[in-house]
């Protein structure tokens, strides 16, 4: 993928939808500024998978919001992710422009190639057993909500118990509890078990897989590009850390 023109033309293919004659893409995407990356969730880095119960626990016991018995495991799930708690969950975004912005971030890393990883979801999803795929056909979805997903395991305990028959990973969408998740347009990965690796259902499943890679010649252009679309750390972490970080970048000399 040597050319922005071709690496713009592979992140949206596969796009189009005859039956409704729009583009409307099944993908989504993953940005990292090292091809190497692995997909494995920052629960798995960290060795914490035996300790998932407890992290979530703790983080809700403590957190200065208090406890409240309408917000599901899922919206503490999502809100610990967001503010760091090592959890199972892999961050995606819809945008192939704004994971490209993740793969070209890093000035400190432009001399490494880049990869944009892109999954099928709805592929993903037709995998899944029947009774979770039901769920999403009852409610004519395409992504699980944390309602959704509350009315199948009110616990990770409960939600583990649901791959009795097989390994699976489905797309959630946070609520939004800022405006960085809105602006990243931005949805999460959760895997069957927190022990499931994402690239082992994936080399088991290569057909609801794409993997770009491109060199590491090419970030230069595509940030430029990326710049000009107003795809920026300024855009995509609101307030003044991002703001601050953009302009570091964009008046940093080649």
């Amino acid at each position: 993928m040597d050319s922005w023109p071709r690496l713009h033309e592979e992140l949206f293919a596969g796009s189009w939808l005859p039956e409704i004659g729009r583009h409307r893409s099944p993908f989504v995407f993953r940005g990292s500024d090292s091809a190497p990356h692995t997909l494995r969730s920052s629960l798995q880095k960290g060795g914490f998978e035996k300790y998932e119960h407890h992290l979530l626990k703790h983080f809700r016991k403590y957190s200065r919001r208090g406890t409240n018995a309408s917000e599901s495991a899922w919206d503490w799930l999502a809100l610990a992710k967001h503010h760091g708690l090592p959890t199972r969950m892999l961050d995606w975004t819809y945008s192939p422009y704004i994971a490209l912005h993740f793969a070209t971030a890093d000035l400190e890393r432009f001399d490494q190639d880049g990869v944009i990883w892109c999954i099928d979801f709805a592929a993903a999803h037709r995998l899944l057993p029947p009774r979770i795929r039901q769920s999403l056909d009852e409610e004519e979805a395409r992504i699980f909500t944390g309602e959704m997903l509350s009315g199948l395991a009110s616990t990770m305990h409960e939600f583990d118990t649901l791959a009795a028959e097989s390994e699976f990973i489905l797309f959630f969408e946070p609520p939004s509890l800022d405006d960085r998740i809105v602006n990243q347009f931005a949805l999460f990965s959760v895997p069957s078990s927190a022990r499931l690796e994402v690239e082992d259902f994936l080399a088991a499943h290569p057909h609801i897989l794409r993997r770009i890679v491109f060199p590491s010649s090419l970030k230069w252009e595509i940030r430029d590009h990326l710049d000009q679309a107003n795809i920026t750390e300024r855009v995509l972490f609101p307030g003044l850390d991002g703001l601050a970080s953009w302009l570091k970048r964009y008046y940093t000399s080649r």
